[in-house]
């Protein structure tokens, strides 16, 4: 009888210990830049966020793993909003944003997470208004941006600007962002001062399918990031005032501050970044990174 007792005895020692380190391993396969159970930095980088960004995040992460093996870097779009959300749940350790985080959204972080985020401005993007490669419109100011796409704005037809769109239709075809989409918060800032949008856009969710219903739209006009350019759209230049030079969106003229409509391009990480996270950011703002940002079309910071 004794003996059965103390079998059953180490029996459940045994149940005891293996049920503890069962518990143990949630860190062992944490993502991100986390320390696993045995102290080392884990060498997954979960990125997501702004689709302006997202081919970009591609490129450097594939140049990046050519080099690290050892690293391994996953990259989704989704849009800024997406992106921050994630990184405020844990869900990623980097959050591509072409806008700036919100106070709202800063605060959040600091709650959830216990830390402030950090923000890297890693390129520049000049936000580039598209229409159809055969409409004869060259240029267009701020104001009329605004009365085209603002609630309550008085454009709806391309004659009101003067244009006949050849075999197209008269009445204009806005193309808009998904409202978690950092291109969209910041055109409704930067262009329409705010103000809510007018109904009847098609809002589309990803940078390249705005400029790929351009393209097959006569009639539309849309806007996205200056690097989702192709031979069958035209980047309109953009004037302030109706008394004022119109400006192309170009590298030279976001480097000049002329063009006036370019924005940041930045990544956000919850507190200062471990190892792995800190190499990766040291590389994208050296020499090799501000190369990837240049050749898919953005302006380097440096």
């Amino acid at each position: 009888m004794m003996k059965l007792k103390v079998t059953l005895s180490l029996a459940l020692m045994l149940a005891a210990s293996l049920l503890l380190t069962g518990c143990g391993s949630k860190d062992d396969t944490s993502t991100g830049g986390n320390e696993n159970a045995s102290g080392e930095e884990n060498q997954t980088i979960q990125v997501e966020g702004s689709d302006t960004m997202v081919n970009l995040a591609a490129a450097w992460s594939e140049k990046y793993q050519e080099d690290h093996p050892d690293v391994t870097i996953e990259v989704s779009g989704g849009g800024s909003g997406v992106g921050i959300s994630s990184l405020i749940q844990g869900l990623a350790d980097m959050a591509n944003a072409s806008r700036q985080m919100k106070d709202k959204e800063k605060a959040r972080a600091e709650s959830e997470l216990g830390v402030a985020p950090v923000k890297y401005v890693v390129g520049q993007d000049a936000l580039a208004v598209y229409v159809h490669k055969d409409n004869p419109l060259e240029e267009i100011t701020l104001a009329q941006l605004d009365a085209i796409y603002a609630d309550g704005g008085t454009i709806s037809k391309w004659s009101e600007v003067d244009i006949e769109i050849p075999g197209g239709s008269d009445e204009i075809v806005r193309i808009s962002r998904q409202n978690n989409s950092g291109t969209y918060a910041y055109f409704r800032e930067a262009v329409l001062n705010d103000n809510d949008f007018k109904l009847g856009s098609i809002d589309l969710s990803g940078s390249s399918d705005v400029v790929a219903m351009v393209e097959k739209t006569a009639s539309a006009i849309g806007y996205s990031g200056m690097g989702y350019a192709t031979d069958n759209v035209k980047m309109l230049k953009v004037k302030t005032a109706d008394d004022e030079a119109a400006v192309a969106p170009t590298a030279e003229n976001v480097i000049n501050g002329s063009y006036p409509i370019a924005r940041p391009l930045m990544i956000y990480t919850a507190g200062e970044p471990n190892t792995t996270l800190q190499t990766y950011l040291d590389w994208i703002m050296g020499e090799e990174g501000q190369a990837i940002v240049s050749e898919m079309g953005y302006v380097p910071v440096k």
